[in-house]
């Protein structure tokens, strides 16, 4: 299936272990319920495991960014991804806390939307300062630039801020990338 011009495109994230296993199992898990949604994915990035943003002493994450296609408008899709995450164990507690499951909306087509008229804001406000979505991206879509302001994925990458790591797991095959390997933290 060719990935349109300007996709939906959609961030995962989990950090801690839940009823669907590790972490890279619950990412798994989490797309095949958004594909049993209606949620076709179109794409799918190597999944990357990262230290947290901020700096903190709670575990990796593993991360990946997946290309999408689906009826829903912006809304009804960020909807879509909360009741997941909240079907899939997540509790909100404090900003940046470690969770099972983090879905989200990182961009849709070329739409651009500021709050407070606009929920959800569009593309995502953090999506070009995070390594964990910027190189993810740029592995699915090198081509793909900002709806916004129109910088190229590629430049994204290039001023990344300082200090975060991050790192490619070992990418195991099938739709979801749910079989486990160690990835040696």
């Amino acid at each position: 299936m060719e990935i349109p011009r300007f996709p939906i495109i959609l961030g995962l994230g989990a950090n801690l272990p839940g009823r669907f296993g590790p972490p890279r199992a619950a990412l798994g898990a989490a797309l095949a319920r958004l594909e049993a949604a209606g949620v076709a994915l179109t794409g799918r990035s190597p999944w990357y495991e990262s230290a947290p943003v901020p700096m903190s002493d709670q575990p990796w994450y593993v991360n990946g960014v997946v290309t999408v296609t689906t009826e829903l408008d912006p809304a009804a899709l960020l909807a879509l991804l909360l009741a997941t995450e909240a079907e899939m164990g997540r509790e909100r507690s404090v900003q940046n806390a470690a969770r099972v499951i983090d879905l989200d909306l990182l961009a849709c087509g070329e739409i651009v939307r500021k709050p407070p008229e606009a929920v959800p804001e569009l593309p995502h406000p953090r999506l070009a300062a995070r390594a964990f979505v910027v190189l993810p991206l740029f592995d699915l879509l090198p081509g793909w630039r900002h709806p916004e302001t129109g910088t190229a994925v590629a430049d994204m990458a290039r001023a990344l801020p300082a200090g975060q790591q991050i790192r490619v797991l070992a990418d195991a095959g099938g739709p979801y990338g749910t079989e486990l390997q160690d990835s040696g933290r």
